[in-house]
C-alpha cells in the first residue's frame, strides 16, 4: 500500500458542494505533509466496470493506505453512485483491512447522519476499519463563502480535530 490518503467525493452532481468540502479535506492534509488522491464521482453514470473504473482502481483505490468518504445526504442514505463505486470493485484488494474516515454533508440539520450509519454498515462488510469519529456538516450551504470555502470556526475546528485523530489512526 502506498502513503497517500484518497479521499472520496461521493456523488455524481455536478459543482455540488460534497466536492468543495472533499477539495477542503485535500487542501488541509497537503498543509499537514501527506499526500493524497482526490477522486470525483462528478457527472458518473456508469454501473458497469469500465476500462476507467479498472484504471482509477488500479491506480489509486488499490494502491490508498486510508479513505476519506464525503458523502451527501440522499434519501435518508448516500448517492446510488457511491455505493455502485463499492459494488463493482475487487473489493478484497480495494478495501479489506484499509482505513476510513466519513464526513456527511446535508443542506438540512442531521448532517448525512443515517447515511454515515448506512455507509459504516457497507464498509464493515468489506472489511474496511472505519475511524469512530464520523462528522455530520448541517446547512453545507450556510457554512461555505461565496468562492466555496468553509468559513464556519467551529466546523474548521471540528474537521481540524477529525483529521488530527484520523491521521494517528
Amino acid at each position: 500500500m502506498s502513503d497517500f490518503y484518497t479521499i472520496i467525493s461521493g456523488t455524481n452532481r455536478v459543482g455540488s458542494n460534497t466536492i468543495k468540502v472533499a477539495q477542503h479535506y485535500r487542501d488541509l492534509l497537503e498543509a499537514k505533509g501527506i499526500e493524497t488522491r482526490l477522486v470525483s464521482l462528478e457527472g458518473w453514470k456508469s454501473v458497469e466496470k469500465t476500462p476507467e473504473y479498472v484504471q482509477l482502481e488500479n491506480e489509486i483505490l488499490i494502491p490508498s493506505k486510508k479513505f476519506i468518504f464525503v458523502a451527501p445526504e440522499y434519501n435518508g442514505s448516500i448517492p446510488g453512485v457511491l455505493k455502485v463505486m463499492l459494488d463493482i470493485s475487487d473489493y478484497k484488494k480495494a478495501w479489506w483491512g484499509k482505513k476510513a474516515l466519513l464526513t456527511g454533508v446535508a443542506l438540512g440539520r442531521s448532517g448525512n447522519q443515517r447515511g454515515m450509519d448506512h455507509l459504516t454498515g457497507i464498509l464493515h462488510y468489506l472489511k474496511v476499519i472505519v475511524h469512530h469519529n464520523k462528522l455530520p456538516i448541517s446547512s453545507v450551504d450556510k457554512l461555505l463563502n461565496g468562492t466555496g470555502v468553509i468559513h464556519d470556526k467551529g466546523t474548521l475546528d471540528a474537521i481540524e480535530h477529525q483529521l488530527d485523530e484520523f491521521i494517528a489512526f
